[in-house]
């Protein structure tokens, strides 16, 4: 079968669940991971065709995506900030906003690279931001810690694909009452997700994504927040800085909890699609 005729077919059986335009993307991104061809080529490349065996594979990935299974979980990578990572239902999908979370902290420390700089990611997952954070500040001696072994596994995975030292610990941050040392950054994106903020949650997502690193309880939505700023006012060094990714409809309790546990210079930041997403506090 032509490629081109098998896309035709691919879109219009997505098309009850996806748009025509995310079908679409799927797709190529499935091109590209799968026959190293790119938009152009099959452009350029009309008669191009599959063969029974690739078109076997192909039939198991769009049964895959009939379910709502995460294109990034079929093909086992995504990428952020750049870099590829692997991923699989044992972490969190990365997602743009963590970006600019990521792009806001390069922002801030980068310019004093002649200082060593010791950083620590709480809920690492995936590792992105622990990753993404060692890849882009030379200076940094980068921790990251997360209460699941599975996570480690691929995150360990992914600091060796991306080439960088991170050091890695099994740790349960509820259960933690000092950090043992002293960081110039703490940052973390804890589970924020409230049980009644559910039915704003993609079935794709809700059904397949850990729900041990998406959900808190509706009536201590910020415990994570909580403990995290505990701990960071212990261990953060003078003038440290203490970065979040929020629940984007808990902005104005980050910055009343922030504000009572001691820190100053807080900041509150939107992301690009206008909602309260990120914080910043100074020791």
């Amino acid at each position: 079968m032509k490629i081109k005729e098998y896309r035709a077919q691919f879109i219009q059986e997505l098309l009850p669940i996806y748009d025509a335009g995310e079908s679409e993307s799927f797709f190529y991104l499935i091109l590209e991971d799968k026959q190293n061809l790119k938009r152009i080529d099959l452009a350029l490349n009309p008669d191009l065709a599959f063969s029974n065996d690739e078109i076997e594979l192909w039939n198991f990935i769009l049964a895959e995506l009939k379910k709502e299974i995460p294109i990034q979980y079929i093909l086992g990578k995504t990428s952020f900030y750049g870099l590829e990572f692997e991923v699989n239902s044992n972490v969190l999908i990365p997602r743009p906003e963590t970006e600019e979370l990521i792009e806001w902290i390069i922002d801030c420390f980068v310019p004093r690279n002649d200082t060593k700089l010791k950083v620590l990611d709480i809920g690492t997952g995936s590792g992105c931001i622990a990753i993404s954070l060692a890849k882009n500040i030379s200076n940094a001696q980068v921790f990251a810690i997360d209460v699941s072994e599975k996570a480690l596994v691929k995150a360990q995975k992914n600091a060796s694909i991306n080439e960088v030292n991170v050091t890695f610990l099994e740790k349960n941050i509820l259960e933690t009452e000092d950090l043992k040392q002293q960081f110039d950054l703490i940052v973390s994106n804890p589970p924020y997700v409230r049980e009644l903020e559910k039915e704003e949650i993609k079935k794709n997502v809700l059904d397949n994504e850990p729900h041990l690193a998406l959900f808190v309880d509706d009536n201590d939505a910020l415990i994570f927040y909580k403990k995290i700023a505990e701990l960071a006012q212990k261990n953060l060094s003078p003038n440290g800085q203490l970065f979040f990714e929020i629940n984007q409809y808990l902005g104005k309790e980050m910055l009343e909890l922030l504000k009572k546990t001691g820190f100053k210079n807080i900041e509150l930041r939107k992301d690009i699609y206008g909602n309260d997403r990120m914080i910043r506090a100074v020791i």
